[in-house]
């Protein structure tokens, strides 16, 4: 996504007043594919930045996956007799080609499908199997989720690139600053990326 979609969107658009570079080349980017691809269906699209009024998300993005069968959501529920006993250890979700190298950024809902009773739901692909790699993958991503290793608890055919790391591991705050170091943002582009960050 990021060498494909977002540093291309970076160069065609003005980035000036962006509230984050991320979430607008996301809707960008899906809501283009949505008119190209189904242009006569009604498509809800939500994105994961989106909130209720309530400050909840819109929806829940690694449940979404694991209910539509794109990658398993792995929680302290998939553990027998777990090692933490009442601590709140968050889930994460783990594909079988990407490991945790991918981001859910949108979910789709179209309204005028209908399904069949044959529909089966697809169960998501598990391939954290082992129980001592289940506890292994939460404690990475409870405890030492800076260091990204939970992100290859299983081997992965797709890494994000030096670049994206880079990113992705700079502060949101911070993030404007190295988009002008990188030449898509001018000086002062990059203070009021700054600014909208920090507010956001």
């Amino acid at each position: 996504m990021f060498e494909r979609s977002f540093l291309p969107f970076l160069r065609s658009q003005c980035c000036e007043g962006l509230r984050d570079p991320i979430d607008q080349c996301s809707a960008h980017t899906v809501s283009s594919a949505v008119s190209l691809c189904f242009p006569s269906q009604s498509v809800d699209v939500s994105y994961d930045y989106e909130m209720l009024p309530n400050r909840r998300p819109k929806f829940l993005a690694q449940t979404a996956a694991h209910v539509s069968g794109a990658a398993y959501y792995y929680q302290k529920s998939d553990v027998h007799s777990p090692p933490w006993a009442d601590k709140k250890m968050f889930g994460v979700c783990i594909h079988p080609k990407l490991g945790g190298w991918f981001a859910i950024r949108a979910l789709l809902v179209f309204k005028d499908v209908r399904a069949g009773a044959d529909l089966q739901q697809k169960d998501p692909p598990d391939c954290v199997r082992s129980q001592e790699e289940r506890i292994e993958l939460l404690e990475r991503f409870n405890f030492r989720w800076q260091d990204w290793s939970y992100r290859d608890m299983v081997p992965t055919e797709e890494r994000y690139s030096d670049q994206q790391r880079e990113y992705f591991r700079t502060p949101p705050g911070q993030r404007g600053e190295l988009l002008r170091h990188w030449g898509f943002l001018t000086d002062t582009d990059s203070e009021k990326q700054s600014s909208t960050n920090k507010q956001g």
